[in-house]
């Protein structure tokens, strides 16, 4: 899943996709690269981020969503409101991707309940501006899993199709950057993949593998910086069985998960297999 922010302000590229005809443009890149999915966000959700306008978040999305879609992309859109996912299914979009979990607004189930598309149910306490005093866990591997399976639970109950959920354990989102709280989900992702849903890792250029990578006097790697980063964590993530990872560049992480799939494949075969590439 390849990453189009248009805002102005989104923690790793603010800006770069502002511009509409910019922001498409980035999204047939990314396809080129190996995206099997364009994920459309019209607002940011970095560490201290005050929310846009629904006209303001419909106006950024919309257009892109569309143009994406007509070109034949595969396009997802990233919103916590359900008039815009709303808005950006009609316009072409396949899936909807909610970091809220629809804890933000209580109308995203039945929009994607009437839609039956594919629903990313991410991890979430609370919005970008106060997240981190929320940050406090005593398991954070059985708390997300838990929390997520109520949300799941909730979701059902609005008549959202089970099979169309994906869980997200939210790296970065209410997990403090200076503890191994997400570095613990990474390393027990088996505790969301063995719930029988799909799983999505978003990891790519997150705070947490800045902080990890600082420098000798302590200041955290550029976000851009952390992108090999981002790529291990990719292969630890599909390796672990993870259905899809979130990236701002795809070619190499595109790599990452096809040498995981490779190793899985060979894992299952074992001794005596005739050592063909895996089949997507």
């Amino acid at each position: 899943m390849g990453v189009v922010n248009v805002t102005p302000d989104s923690f790793s590229d603010g800006g770069s996709w502002f511009d509409r005809d910019k922001a498409i443009g980035h999204g047939l890149d990314l396809v080129a690269a190996g995206a099997d999915v364009v994920d459309v966000g019209g607002e940011s959700t970095r560490p201290g981020a005050q929310r846009v306008t629904l006209e303001e978040e419909l106006r950024r999305v919309v257009p892109v969503v569309s143009a994406l879609a007509a070109d034949g992309v595969p396009v997802s859109v990233d919103t916590m409101r359900a008039e815009v996912a709303e808005a950006a299914v009609g316009a072409g979009a396949r899936l909807v991707n909610d970091v809220s979990g629809g804890l933000a607004d209580p109308a995203m189930a039945r929009v994607v309940a009437a839609a039956r598309v594919p629903y990313v149910v991410m991890h979430w306490r609370g919005h970008s501006h106060d997240m981190y005093s929320r940050a406090v866990y005593a398991d954070v591997v059985r708390e997300v899993r838990d929390e997520l399976l109520r949300r799941v639970d909730a979701l059902l109950g609005e008549g959202v199709d089970p099979s169309m959920i994906v869980l997200d354990p939210g790296l970065g989102f209410a997990k403090n950057p200076a503890s191994l709280d997400n570095w613990a989900l990474i390393a027990h992702l088996e505790a969301l993949t063995g719930t029988g849903h799909p799983v999505l890792v978003g990891a790519s250029r997150k705070r947490f593998l800045g902080k990890l990578l600082a420098g000798s006097d302590g200041t955290p790697r550029p976000f851009a910086g952390s992108d090999d980063a981002t790529v291990a964590v990719t292969a630890l993530a599909a390796a672990a069985g993870a259905w899809c990872v979130r990236v701002h560049r795809v070619a190499p992480n595109a790599d990452a998960v096809r040498i995981a799939a490779a190793v899985r494949a060979a894992r299952g075969a074992g001794p005596g297999s005739d050592g063909g590439e895996p089949r997507g």
